[in-house]
């Protein structure tokens, strides 16, 4: 346990040798840390994610319970690095462990709270875990008031995606084409996009039963890879 203790320490001094103000200020304002936005009270070391990443790969054999203290930091940094190391924990468990650390991370879901540590967890955990097994969690999470919890329903889906099972990320879309958030719009539109680069016709028939209820940020997403003719199409209507 003293080893253990130790290591955890390690890691944070680590992060803490190669934090950078400059890079912190520019990152509190990226993810929109001031009051009455979305990440308000996030703090930021401002260490990039390549020096994360070589950090994390370290601590690789960290418990769950010392992932939850990292979870439990207000410090991004720290957050993103539980999520790295629980990431490369779940490519190497067996099934059972699996189970835990999806378990795990739905119990801290509201701690995945930036739009970076979602993207960077959801689709390989969540997503992979239910890549064979009943998705009505995603249901669940797409109808909560927490933000980060939606953002985690939409990017979980990528994973089914890659595979060109589409259906979840249809139904969820839908739910999500009134959402409130700036940020679950980009999502939304983000994976109407992969959907199109596997299969245009699917993506397509899903826009012209619905492009007119949708956000133009979402939209926008949604139409990227199009040619100019077809984006003006949709977006004049």
């Amino acid at each position: 346990m003293q080893e253990k203790k130790h290591l955890l320490n390690d890691l944070k001094k680590e992060l803490r040798e190669n934090a950078d103000e400059k890079q912190a200020v520019n990152l509190r304002r990226f993810f929109k840390t001031a009051r009455g936005e979305y990440g308000e009270g996030d703090v930021f070391l401002g260490i990039k994610v390549p020096i994360q990443r070589e950090i994390c790969k370290k601590y690789i054999d960290f418990s769950l319970g010392y992932l939850q203290k990292l979870l439990d930091s207000k410090i991004h940094e720290e957050r993103f690095c539980a999520l790295a190391i629980l990431g490369d924990k779940y490519r190497k468990a067996d099934e059972v462990k699996k189970k835990d650390i999806f378990e795990f991370y739905l119990k801290n879901a509201k701690r995945i709270n930036n739009w970076d540590l979602v993207d960077l967890s959801a689709p390989n955990i969540v997503g992979d875990y239910l890549l064979d097994k009943d998705r009505e969690i995603l249901y669940d999470l797409a109808r909560s008031d927490n933000l980060w919890q939606r953002r985690i329903a939409v990017l979980s889906t990528f994973t089914f995606v890659r595979e060109r099972d589409f259906g979840d990320t249809l139904r969820i879309a839908e739910m999500l084409l009134r959402d409130e958030h700036d940020l679950i719009h980009k999502a939304v539109g983000w994976m109407l996009r992969e959907i199109g680069k596997r299969d245009l016709e699917v993506e397509e028939k899903f826009l012209r039963k619905h492009y007119k209820k949708m956000t133009r940020t979402m939209l926008r997403y949604a139409i990227e890879k199009f040619d100019e003719e077809k984006r003006r199409y949709y977006m004049t209507g």
